[in-house]
């Protein structure tokens, strides 16, 4: 994906999940990482504690990055939280290039969910 077809498109995200949030400016990587986590764990709660808020990260760059084989889907755990484990080391090296990474795979994970909802 070229520098500008990811700019658009990330932007596009992000007004996703803000009008999704209803919030007044647009969030950043780690906001669109949580919101990711709670679909892919199927409910919401009130007050979700900051090792929930890490957990449910992590759910979604393991989601994100099992697109490209790096993390594959083990199973729910007795109370519904999903679990991946590591197939392959992440060959994205430095903060910049994880970012890109993974903001590409959420826009990828975006345009499936509107194709799923399109299609439903």
């Amino acid at each position: 994906m070229e520098d500008w077809e990811l700019d658009f498109e990330w932007l596009r995200v992000r007004h996703i999940v803000k009008d999704t949030l209803k919030h007044d400016s647009l969030p950043d990587l780690n906001v669109v990482l949580l919101m990711i986590g709670i679909q892919e764990l199927g409910f919401w709660k009130k007050g979700w504690t900051k090792e929930e808020k890490q957990d449910l990260m992590h759910i979604a760059v393991c989601r994100l990055l099992s697109y490209d084989g790096y993390y594959e889907f083990v199973g729910l755990d007795t109370e519904g939280w999903p679990h991946y484990k590591l197939t392959q080391k992440v060959m994205a090296k430095g903060q910049g290039e994880q970012e890109r990474l993974l903001k590409e795979k959420a826009v990828f994970y975006f345009k499936q969910l509107e194709a799923e909802r399109v299609g439903s």
